[in-house]
């Protein structure tokens, strides 16, 4: 296993593509194949970097991972949700652990909420008449930037914690 700030330049490098997914989904109403295909692609380093076993750790990010574009899949299918948002959460899905991706769900839900209330105020105000494309890639990306600096902060006070009792 590689140093152990490895693993935090990994995440690092998460909460970039997620910043610019939701920048590219404000300004665009897209999330880019090669940026959720990056970061899908980059999780099998950051479970070497994490020190992750195969068995039973990299099986439940592949569960999840399956288990959530499937559920997903089907929000895509009913037009509740674009493809680009299905692939990032799929992606994402390959980082977080499912306790911790269960939250990440929660934190989504909650500002995809208030981004649509948001978003529709917007639409109103402005008299449009075509139907209001929510920026999820927003709330997505949020809900994971949310999740990494929740497990860096717990990090630190862990760390913190045991550097203390020495």
């Amino acid at each position: 296993m590689p140093d152990f700030d490895f693993r935090y330049l990994l995440q690092g490098a998460l909460a970039i593509a997620l910043l610019f997914a939701a920048f590219t989904d404000l300004h665009r109403r897209q999330i880019d194949n090669w940026l959720n295909a990056a970061i899908a692609l980059a999780a099998p380093l950051y479970w070497w970097a994490a020190g992750f076993s195969l068995w039973p750790d990299v099986a439940y990010q592949l569960g999840l991972a399956v288990v959530v574009f499937a559920v997903f899949a089907v929000l895509f299918a009913l037009r509740w949700m674009g493809g680009g948002d299905v692939k990032l959460l799929t992606a994402l899905a390959l980082w977080i652990a499912p306790h911790w991706f269960f939250k990440l769900l929660i934190i989504m839900a909650l500002v995809g909420g208030l981004l649509t209330i948001i978003t529709g105020a917007w639409h109103i105000a402005r008299r449009q008449r075509d139907k209001a494309a929510i920026p999820y890639g927003v709330a997505i990306a949020s809900a994971g930037l949310w999740v990494l600096a929740t497990q860096y902060s717990n990090a630190i006070n862990v760390s913190t914690l045991a550097t203390g009792l020495r």
